[in-house]
């Protein structure tokens, strides 16, 4: 580990159910090249000498997690996940906390269903936000044409594609800042879709890093065969 890539604590919000698959258990917990996605998601952070600890907020009354060797990991903390990400992520936050965890101390915050975060990329965001004073997120600018619609689905206007970025994960940030935005918007019931927004909400401006585009997360069927077919001969 360099000195421009710090030491950091990760988290995998995990509760949520994926109906979008139609799978007969949370999209997590499907199969990739002889693994959980799950188990992928957490591997790229488990072989990182940076790694501090990890924490994976699920639900209660998940039957799958307990079944991954993962789950003995001494770096891995299970806790309860929450109804909303932003409940999830906050779960583990605390848990940080109570365990001694410094307000300073850097938090990746990574999705559950993106089990193709290169290394890379994770030490590319790691080295360029480690003195940045707000944190920031890999990210992938847009490259199709973008349109607004109306309510009938009518093309209305060609949005500017220099000014959208898709937003990825990990999202890095201070622990002690992304827990007072994440709790405060909560309070606020402000809508909170990521780690980001939440920052932004609280009026600070989160770095983009460009990361790779095939970093994607799996929503329907076709993402996972698609990454079946790309790992086909790994």
């Amino acid at each position: 580990m360099s000195f421009s890539s710090p030491a950091f604590w990760a988290v995998i919000p995990a509760a949520g159910v994926g109906a979008r698959m139609a799978a007969d258990r949370p999209k997590q917990y499907l199969q990739l090249g002889g693994l959980s996605i799950l188990e992928h998601s957490l591997g790229c952070f488990l072989d990182h000498p940076g790694l501090k600890g990890l924490v994976v907020s699920v639900a209660s009354d998940d039957p799958f997690w307990p079944t991954l060797t993962c789950a003995t990991n001494p770096r891995v903390v299970r806790v309860d996940g929450g109804r909303e990400r932003a409940d999830s992520v906050l779960n583990a936050l605390l848990h940080l906390h109570a365990q001694g965890a410094a307000d300073d101390d850097w938090v990746l915050v990574h999705d559950a269903a993106r089990p193709n975060l290169s290394r890379e990329d994770l030490d590319k965001l790691l080295s360029e936000l480690a003195d940045d004073p707000v944190g920031g997120l890999l990210a992938v600018p847009a490259r199709d044409t973008l349109k607004r619609v109306d309510k009938n689905g009518r093309a209305v206007e060609t949005i500017d594609r220099s000014l959208i970025w898709q937003a990825y994960t990990p999202q890095m940030f201070r622990l002690g800042a992304l827990h007072r935005a994440l709790a405060d918007s909560l309070v606020a019931d402000a809508t909170i879709t990521d780690e980001s927004s939440a920052m932004e909400w609280a009026g600070l401006a989160p770095r983009l890093i460009e990361g790779r585009s095939d970093n994607i997360k799996v929503t329907r069927p076709e993402d996972l065969e698609w990454l079946r077919l790309r790992w086909a001969n790994r």
